[in-house]
């Protein structure tokens, strides 16, 4: 699905919402929707459509989300604290704006962070050097089946289903 399709989907309010984040940082858009692209792309690349689940395929994808919107924002700004602040409010907006079950949902902003806290690590790898990063991180991730045990799990990834 291409971002006019998901737009057109969108209340007015969401728009609205939307609409208020692209124009505090507009030079942001473009390399938001570039790595947003690019992630699916990778993912697709990788876990075919088990990145759609809520398995560790998906972890790696809301991981993988945030690392590649904190690199093109950083490319820009030069501020890692500034990108990691833009990649934190998309992707929370993105959650509110598509919602899913209160764990599912837990889950992805849970791995959201996951992937902002290893920016730093990986700023100036190559894309190979990210996904290589991060598949090793994947395959410790945790399965949970309640929201309160993600707190047992700062530093990892985690997931739902085996898929």
């Amino acid at each position: 699905m291409n971002a006019w399709s998901l737009v057109k989907q969108f209340s007015y309010k969401q728009l609205f919402k939307l609409s208020l984040l692209a124009l505090q940082k507009p030079l942001y858009i473009n390399p938001t929707l570039r790595a947003t692209r690019q992630t699916i792309s990778i993912c697709n690349s990788h876990y075919k459509d088990r990145h759609h689940k809520n398995g560790k395929a998906n972890a790696f994808r809301h991981a993988l989300w945030n690392i590649m919107i904190c690199q093109s924002v950083f490319k820009i700004n030069k501020n890692e604290a500034k990108s990691l602040n833009w990649a934190k409010k998309i992707t929370d907006l993105h959650e509110k704006l598509m919602p899913n079950e209160p764990l599912a949902e837990a889950m992805d902003l849970h791995n959201n962070k996951i992937g902002r806290l290893h920016f730093e690590t990986v700023k100036s790898g190559s894309i190979e050097e990210i996904v290589t990063f991060l598949n090793g991180i994947t395959e410790n991730a945790k399965k949970i089946s309640e929201i309160k045990e993600i707190e047992n799990y700062k530093n990892d990834l985690v997931y739902l289903l085996e898929a």
